[in-house]
């Protein structure tokens, strides 16, 4: 943002008394509540630092951060008591008189729209870092930005002349709203798309290592042969040999290899035993192939709702982004996991997952399906508490999602698990329960 840009924001600020609420809403992403229909937000990010103004939203994860936990307490419900701009700097500085404190505590929020090194800081009356956004140390910056330390000044800017800025700035940040908006959703979408697109490759890789019933079921006649022929044959096989070679009961020359650190009269059970394998495999493949085939259909769903996605906090919960340590202490077996406001929520990818998930689930959690039509079962972990509607309307979204890609009104139907009775599979009768009404609209193609 321009020198000019920023002068127009403070004197927007400068008609504010009070900041309502202040939070990280996202990685670099600065929210401030004027308690108006609209929030002030702040851009952090590296290289295209900026502002701009659009409603209220929800956090998409919680931000636990020191940084988060003082941006709370020390601006939220707090007094403005100035709010200004360096002369020829590109930064921000909002000085606020914290509710929890003092009346002449004092604590500034200096927000810095410096290229590649744009930052937050939180700043005392003394200038000392109360804490940042991010931290520099001496080794990266001779400007250390570190809490308890006093926070050097700017090397000078070379003067520019500054081009006045002209119009409405509140316009100009609800246009520039609409500018990042467009360009994040774009990059997000095209982000969870990839990562989508992995999974389904992963299952269309498995779909094509299937064997068909028929090559299964040559295979078990083979071994079902060759262990007959070691029966017949088995007086002529020395101690020593690796391989019998003889005829098949149709005169054909036939190898058959003998297989090590088993007992001689052992190796009939073997091939027996391979056979059977292979006629079982035979006889259960068109169930694997139906499982695969239905966690296909799911992500389909799923790259079609990603098209359909609104905002990033929906792309978040249709495919969420967590650390490596997350992951790997949440990973289900049977099913994925997905994160709703603090609230595990298990899906089923198909028909197998959707019974095993409902063996898993204990006797409150709540059951969910969209009425009427085939797709996923989704249990929320409770923990015996009364779940927020946001949380029940935001996983209905979802299960209607992972389930069909077709738009429509649709009623998606939630009871405790222990009012679910499995019929056969995954099929069930349910009592008790209650319904959301989910509308599923259409997209065009954007890109």
């Amino acid at each position: 943002m321009t020198h000019t840009q920023l002068k127009a924001v403070a004197d927007f600020l400068g008609h504010h008394h009070h900041i309502k609420k202040a939070r990280r809403v996202e990685n670099n992403l600065l929210m401030l509540d004027l308690g108006g229909a609209e929030a002030l937000y702040f851009d952090m990010t590296r290289g295209r630092a900026t502002a701009y103004l659009a409603p209220a939203r929800r956090p998409a994860q919680d931000f636990n951060a020191p940084f988060d936990t003082l941006l709370h307490q020390l601006l939220s419900q707090s007094r403005i008591l100035e709010v200004s701009v360096p002369e020829g700097e590109r930064i921000l500085r909002i000085t606020v008189q914290p509710r929890s404190h003092y009346k002449d505590r004092k604590v500034t929020l200096q927000l810095e729209f410096t290229g590649r090194h744009a930052n937050a800081i939180l700043l005392d009356e003394e200038e000392r870092v109360v804490e940042a956004l991010r931290h520099i140390d001496a080794a990266q910056s001779y400007r250390v930005v570190r809490p308890g330390v006093e926070l050097a000044p700017l090397p000078p800017r070379p003067e520019k002349e500054q081009i006045p800025f002209e119009g409405s700035i509140e316009s100009w940040l609800r246009e520039n709203a609409q500018r990042i908006h467009q360009r994040r959703m774009s990059e997000l979408r095209q982000q969870k798309r990839q990562q989508l697109l992995k999974k389904r490759e992963r299952i269309l890789q498995a779909l094509r290592k299937l064997p068909d019933e028929a090559t299964l079921g040559e295979e078990a006649e083979r071994f079902r042969e060759m262990g007959n022929l070691i029966l017949a044959h088995l007086h002529e096989i020395r101690p020593y040999d690796r391989k019998l070679e003889t005829v098949d009961f149709e005169g054909n020359p036939v190898t058959i290899p003998l297989p090590e650190g088993i007992a001689k009269n052992r190796f009939s059970e073997y091939y027996f035993n391979k056979a059977r394998r292979a006629r079982s495999k035979a006889e259960h493949v068109h169930i694997e192939r139906k499982n695969l085939e239905e966690k296909l259909r799911f992500y389909d769903n799923i790259l079609q709702a990603i098209e359909e996605a609104q905002d990033p906090y929906e792309l978040e919960m249709l495919v969420p982004k967590q650390g490596r340590a997350k992951r790997k202490k949440e990973k289900l077996r049977d099913g994925e996991l997905y994160w709703i406001e603090g609230y595990k929520v298990y899906v089923g990818r198909n028909a197998r997952e959707n019974q095993k998930l409902l063996e898993l689930a204990r006797s409150n959690d709540l059951w969910m399906h969209t009425r009427d039509i085939p797709g996923s079962h989704v249990i929320i972990r409770t923990d015996k508490q009364n779940l927020p509607e946001s949380v029940l309307r935001s996983a209905a979204k979802l299960c209607v999602d992972f389930s069909t890609s077709q738009p429509g009104n649709y009623a998606v139907d939630y009871t405790r698990r222990k009012f679910v009775k499995i019929q056969e599979g995954s099929h069930v009768e349910y009592d008790k329960y209650k319904t959301i009404q989910v509308l599923k609209e259409g997209v065009e193609i954007r890109e």
